[in-house]
């Protein structure tokens, strides 16, 4: 049984400082030929953002798609080409790192303070903050959206809200790992919504990898020692909003000549979120963050907010870190890591929180985190045509 006690580790010090990173703009064309644009993106941890729409003459679309940074043009030196190379990997390690610590701050919290609308409004409030920072000292440009534009991102902010506070209360019913395993069925959701919204037919090698991803997931849920319904729907909401987040943005159409990054893309989302999610706290849970409401509970009011701060702190981080990472990779090579930091979270939470797990239990997390891998590998192949 976990503790409800707070401990003073782990803790690592948080850089503000802004990788050097490479960014890509969408340019918006009222020209009646056919649009050409694209953005580096997301976001949202997983799944790039992108804003389709036909061929009318005003209509034009937000595709995200990641692209690789190209070499040094000397070939005489490799400097270069090795201190991009270790400045990759430096942005994997940091990703992995605010994932760990996100989820382990972020668990702390929830098991004892239980209202999952507040601590998710705290998450777009920290980052809001950031944003506001970064644009009002001029550290990142402020960007100059459009009422088409805002209206048009809207959707995707209110999707985002619901993945991000599902995943929340999922996380206080059940264990992290627990959590990311059900997680895993992502590509699960996205194969379902991609085909009932925008016909994208999977390929019987796609097929295939859902398999072992369902039947891992499975597996895992009938033996997990933590497992309640709530938290198990939880995170299956979570998924589907996500997903539903990814198919949606596809649908989306705006107006207007405007350009606009993919880190702008996020930032904007994440003020949107804050919004949304601020008045929905105070209707459903009330002021419940105050100091003297978390001494009438028995909360050391210390400790739940430095722990708030830190999880909120990694939860930008590493969203933002993510970005950063698929303007620089292919989408294949950016989910094959995302794949790799499900496996290193969920082992990470059950060795430090100490999660009892049963070998079938581990079998099936096992299985569905390989489905998971396979799938990342098997979606970079394309159907031959004609």
């Amino acid at each position: 049984m976990q503790s409800v006690v707070f401990t003073l580790s782990p803790s690592f010090s948080l850089s503000l400082n802004k990788p050097r990173t490479r960014f890509h703009s969408i340019t918006l064309s009222s020209s009646t030929s056919k649009p050409n644009v694209n953005v580096s993106s997301s976001s949202f941890p997983r799944q790039p953002f992108s804003l389709a729409s036909s061929s009318s003459s005003k209509l034009t679309l937000f595709q995200a798609k990641a692209t690789s940074v190209p070499e040094s043009r000397d070939d005489s030196s490799g400097s270069n080409s090795l201190f991009n190379t270790l400045e990759l990997g430096a942005l994997f390690g940091f990703w992995l790192i605010f994932n760990i610590y996100f989820n382990i701050y972020n668990k702390q919290v929830l098991k004892v303070y239980h209202f999952p609308l507040t601590v998710t409004a705290i998450q777009f409030a920290v980052g809001t903050v950031l944003i506001l920072f970064m644009w009002g000292f001029n550290l990142y440009k402020r960007p100059k959206v459009t009422g088409a534009q805002l209206a048009a991102i809207l959707p995707l902010a209110l999707v985002h809200t619901l993945g991000n506070l599902f995943t929340n209360m999922s996380l206080g019913m059940v264990s992290v790992s627990f959590t990311h395993t059900i997680k895993a069925m992502e590509p699960f959701f996205s194969v379902i919504l991609s085909a009932m919204f925008l016909g994208e037919m999977p390929t019987a090698w796609v097929v295939a990898t859902l398999l072992p991803i369902v039947g891992g997931v499975a597996l895992a849920s009938v033996t997990e020692a933590s497992f309640n319904w709530a938290g198990f729907w939880s995170a299956m909401a979570s998924n589907l909003a996500n997903q539903y987040r990814n198919v949606l943005s596809k649908k989306v159409m705006v107006k207007e000549e405007e350009s606009m990054d993919n880190i702008t893309l996020f930032s904007i989302i994440t003020v949107m979120s804050f919004l949304l999610s601020a008045p929905v706290t105070i209707f459903m849970e009330g002021a419940k963050f105050t100091p003297a409401y978390l001494q009438s509970a028995g909360l050391d009011v210390r400790q739940v907010y430095i722990r708030s701060l830190l999880a909120a702190l990694c939860f930008h981080a590493y969203q933002q870190v993510s970005y950063m990472i698929l303007q620089r990779v292919s989408p294949v090579t950016h989910s094959v890591g995302n794949s790799v930091k499900r496996v290193v979270v969920v082992v990470s939470s059950v060795i430090f929180f100490q999660t009892p797990v049963s070998p079938i239990n581990a079998l099936g997390t096992a299985i569905a985190l390989a489905g998971v891998f396979l799938y990342s590998r098997v979606r970079r192949m394309k159907p031959k045509t004609a």
